[in-house]
């Protein structure tokens, strides 16, 4: 279960795609970048959640 420790830079991947996106289409006067804004704070939240979430069970297992 190592992988596990590294599957929460996944959602930074993700959200630097749409990031980038979102640049991209702020200069497209007919595309709309707001959800591509959205999907990379989305992103950005995971990314802390889990990451939090995984410290709360390490912590857990440690003192069992």
């Amino acid at each position: 279960m190592g992988y596990l420790k590294y599957t929460p830079y996944i959602y930074l991947i993700f959200a630097l795609y749409f990031i980038y996106e979102a640049i991209v289409k702020w200069n497209d006067p007919d595309a709309t970048p707001w959800l591509s804004v959205m999907i990379a704070a989305l992103a950005i939240f995971m990314f802390f959640f889990r990451r939090k979430y995984a410290k709360k069970m390490q912590d857990r297992n440690n003192q069992s």
